[in-house]
């Protein structure tokens, strides 16, 4: 009976070591959130210090990119690990079609959870639900309180709600970014007997561009413009120009706003960034700081003028490009702390959070863990980095190339080393004809039927688009 007692005991000792020794994970995904950062260079005034020391400390993609420029299918596409050409799902979708995608693949937090992760979430994660018992362990609900806004100052598109770039005097605790941190510290500060995955969205700088005063003030007096090309369009692709939001562009210029808006934009980073350090000092206080994990990305661009657009949207570098940061908190860890220049897709997350974790992942999961360039930035990333907009419509991402092709066949072609803007399209040149047939390898040899089902019509691109609106009109 005691030898019988001593194994149970020394089972389950073995069996809580085990799962004390995985590690947390804290998953920081930003909305809306380019380039525009002090790690990445993306605008001169940007004020980053909590991510830039975050970059620093980690491991910094320079030159990461979305799977899809749009909230809902970037996330879909981490999240269950799959590439919109496998698995459909090209544009914008309504929140009741996760409960079929549960029916067919396992979500990174569902992953976790049924693998003794406790899994708890605030702000936004997925673009739907977030209370599915599957997924979550807890998630966080937020108070609204009616926002506070500094007479006089910022831009507002008549009384639009969405349309509105323009200093608040709330308190800080009343916005719902300051809630989602507050309460991912308040998970921190909590006893845990099994690893967690501590998911906190960040909502800025989504639209509105709404922040606390405090982070306009430290702006200076006059915001530098982005580089702008005025004959900018005049070598793209008509499905391209489809994209473009000029409505937009049209009214700041018109309203001599756009100041006014890129001073809110990096306001609302700013205060993003704020947030994302309240977080990170609550870990490194916290008794996790020497078994934690942090992963940080946006979900896709911004436009900000550039090519005659404004918010996301497209296939160039300002709408695919985003910020991604992995740091190893781990005493033992042997991860680099430096920038790894090659191009890489977030597709990857999903494969490299469940290596970090020692879970195995379901077949259908796209990418490659990137452990071995967290190791070694140099070691070659054997997967191509793809960012799709509609069925058809495809770009591919290398170290130095952007090439995208339409669904029409119309193609684009860009050097960044020359042409870091995109401003010159290369694809009709002869002289890259190597180049580009390169670059076409990657291109998905086959790619799955839009799910027309829960379709948001707006967001509808590609092969599809002609088709699926005229089904709508007549339904």
């Amino acid at each position: 009976m005691k030898f019988r007692t001593l194994i149970f005991f020394s089972t389950f000792f073995l069996s809580s070591l085990s799962a004390q020794s995985a590690p947390n994970i804290l998953f920081i995904a930003i909305d809306d959130m380019n380039d525009w950062t002090g790690f990445l260079g993306g605008h001169p005034q940007a004020q980053t210090p909590n991510m830039d020391s975050l970059a620093k400390e980690g491991v910094n993609f320079t030159n990461a990119h979305c799977s899809a420029p749009g909230c809902s299918p970037s996330r879909n596409a981490l999240l269950y690990g799959i590439e919109p050409f496998n698995s459909g799902l090209y544009p914008f979708y309504e929140h009741e079609i996760h409960q079929d995608l549960h029916q067919k693949y396992t979500s990174l937090p569902r992953l976790l959870k049924e693998n003794s992760y406790k899994t708890y979430g605030s702000g936004k994660i997925h673009h739907g639900p977030k209370d599915d018992s599957r997924e979550w362990t807890d998630y966080y609900e937020p108070k609204n309180f009616k926002r506070l806004y500094a007479k006089g100052s910022g831009y507002q598109v008549g009384k639009s709600h969405k349309s509105s770039f323009r200093p608040t005097i709330s308190p800080y605790e009343q916005h719902l970014d300051h809630q989602f941190v507050d309460y991912g510290i308040d998970i921190l500060s909590q006893k845990h007997d099994k690893p967690f995955f501590l998911a906190v969205g960040i909502v800025k700088p989504h639209l509105p561009f709404n922040a606390p005063k405090t982070f306009f003030d430290a702006l200076p007096e006059v915001i530098i413009a982005p580089e702008i090309l005025n004959d900018d369009l005049k070598d793209v692709p008509k499905e391209a120009k489809d994209f473009l939001k000029t409505r937009d562009d049209r009214q700041f210029k018109k309203d001599k706003a756009w100041e006014d808006v890129r001073r809110a934009y990096l306001a609302c980073i700013s205060w993003a960034d704020y947030n994302v350090g309240r977080l990170i000092k609550a870990l490194e206080d916290s008794e996790y700081a020497n078994n934690t994990i942090i992963v940080l990305w946006s979900d896709h661009g911004y436009h900000m003028g550039e090519k005659n657009t404004f918010r996301k949207f497209t296939l160039w570098e300002e709408s695919t490009r985003v910020p991604f940061i992995i740091k190893d908190l781990r005493p033992n860890s042997n991860l680099m702390s430096a920038n790894c220049t090659q191009a890489v897709s977030l597709i990857n997350i999903y494969k490299t959070i469940a290596d970090f974790a020692n879970i195995k992942t379901p077949k259908y999961v796209d990418g490659v863990s990137l452990i071995p360039q967290l190791q070694n930035v140099e070691e070659k990333i054997l997967y191509p980095t793809i960012s799709s907009w509609g069925r058809g419509n495809y770009s591919v991402r290398s170290d130095d190339w952007r090439y995208t092709r339409y669904h029409d066949g119309t193609e684009e072609l860009y050097f960044h080393k020359t042409d870091p803007n995109e401003w010159k399209n290369l694809a009709q040149n002869p002289e890259y004809k190597n180049q580009k047939l390169e670059l076409k390898k990657h291109l998905p040899q086959t790619e799955q039927q839009v799910i027309e089902d829960y379709i948001a019509p707006w967001s509808l691109q590609g092969a599809d688009k002609a088709r699926l609106l005229k089904k709508k009109k007549s339904s």
